[in-house]
């Protein structure tokens, strides 16, 4: 702009005396005019930078009316100033008006094609914004209809695989629990419900087959038997189900793929048979008033949440071996008829085993950990009571009559027994557990041999 200046002083490309004339008679169209300029000069430059955003048109509607007021303002200024100028002509005066005229015209046109051509700009970038608004709401639409047909065929294979568990026929009772496997597999916003299926089948009631009927027995009876020993069959497999996609970790036979993470079980009162979910990982495990038969295993099962087995019965060996309960752990009531195996087994949260039945051998052994309160109270053991170095990190209150009262000292201590042996107490030791623990050896270091560490 300054060189501009320069070359019009030096060259005398500009009449400033003109310039000068014209200026003084018109301060007030000027101000205006270069108001407008300054509309549309900022309505462009932000226009332009929405339109990289994409929303916002690269020209507003006010910024275009500035422009036309622009537009007319140059025409009516110029050509004033030319007509003006014209009348001082000496020669011919009409015809420079009428050049005067053709020429703030022709400048008008020019600033107009300016103009006209920023408007084009707008409606080549409406015409992109509704195409682009049109696409995406197919896409939408087309989406929309993609989730909408596939929630259908999972509610159509989901209400096929339940009228199939419903079915009088074993077979296709396995069909239907398969068919939910394969839908939890592929879906899993879908597995939890389809666990709660399968724990719900597993809740309804069941008669073991007990022994073969005769070869002479009635038809009825042998009917009886043949459903029941195939319903058996039927409650195995959806009980292989739950453990399968239970038991994290790759394997030969189940890869990582196959998990289900965060899952909740409820299967109280249900009848179990052969359950095994060791090395299980499972969310919330509801247990209450179930009833396991020829044999339970939970070894190295981790429950993330809480574990109910209140008024459980176990028929047969139940195993919790490094089992782990980070949560709590209720066995309020329940009995085992086995032997009952918690070796290593962690209780972060409670542990309560008040009122349980231990029929068979009770072993808490191996550093068995209960890291919050330990509750036995009115708890029969009519088997040995092993806790042989178990620890326990805070309260333990044992019934006062409950453990055997034969305190185990080798192998010839005659059944039932009670042992303590290597037990550590971070409290004091219960009283009614201090006559099973043997008195510290002289030259034993606090914590070794068989007596308890209080207090560490």
């Amino acid at each position: 702009m300054l060189l501009l200046l320069a070359g019009s002083e030096l060259f005398g490309w500009v009449d400033w005396a003109a310039v000068g004339r014209w200026v003084s008679g018109y301060e007030l169209v000027l101000v205006l005019a270069a108001g407008g300029l300054a509309f549309v000069v900022v309505g462009i430059v932000r226009g332009l930078t929405s339109h990289k955003v994409g929303r916002r048109p690269p020209l507003s509607w006010w910024a275009i009316a500035a422009g036309v007021a622009l537009v007319i303002g140059v025409v009516w200024g110029t050509t004033g100033w030319l007509l003006a100028e014209a009348g001082r002509s000496k020669t011919d005066p009409a015809a420079a008006r009428v050049e005067a005229v053709k020429t703030g015209f022709g400048i008008g046109a020019g600033t107009g094609g300016v103009l006209a051509l920023l408007l084009a700009v707008r409606r080549q970038w409406h015409q992109e914004v509704t195409a682009a608004d049109t696409q995406a709401h197919q896409e939408q639409v087309a989406e929309d209809a993609r989730l909408d047909a596939g929630a259908r065929r999972v509610t159509e294979l989901y209400t096929k695989a339940a009228e199939q568990l419903g079915s009088d026929k074993a077979p296709v009772r396995l069909a239907g629990l398969y068919a939910l496997e394969r839908l939890a597999q592929d879906n899993p916003t879908q597995r939890q419900t389809i666990v709660n299926v399968l724990c719900a089948y597993l809740r309804m009631p069941y008669t073991q087959p007990g022994d073969p009927p005769a070869d002479n027995a009635e038809e009825k009876l042998a009917h009886a038997y043949r459903e029941r020993t195939q319903e058996r069959e039927v409650r195995l497999a959806a009980q292989s189900i739950l453990a399968h996609h239970l038991r994290p970790g790759p394997s030969r036979d189940n890869p990582v793929e196959t998990f289900w993470p965060g899952i909740d079980l409820n299967l109280s009162g249900a009848a179990l048979v052969q359950f095994a979910l060791d090395r299980c990982t499972m969310h919330d495990a509801d247990f209450r008033k179930a009833t396991f038969t020829e044999g339970t295993w939970f070894d190295e099962a981790i429950f993330t949440g809480k574990a109910w087995f209140r008024q459980a019965i176990f028929i047969g060996d139940a195993k919790f071996r490094s089992a782990t309960f980070t949560d709590g752990a209720w066995f309020r009531q329940a009995t085992f008829t086995g032997n009952a195996r918690f070796e290593g087994s962690t209780f972060v949260g409670d542990a309560k085993f008040g009122e349980v039945t231990f029929t068979g051998n009770a072993a808490f052994t191996d550093e068995a950990a209960h890291t919050d309160d330990a509750k036995w109270g009115d708890t029969t053991f009519k088997g040995n009571a092993n806790f042989d170095r178990s620890t326990f990190t805070s309260a333990a209150t044992f019934g006062k009559d409950s453990l055997p009262s034969t305190r185990y000292l080798d192998d010839k201590t005659s059944s039932p027994w009670t042992n303590f042996s290597g037990a550590q107490f971070a409290r004091k030791v219960p009283a009614e557990v201090a006559r099973f623990v043997s008195a510290p050896s002289a030259g034993d270091a606090p914590g070794s041999g068989t007596h308890p560490v209080e207090n560490r």
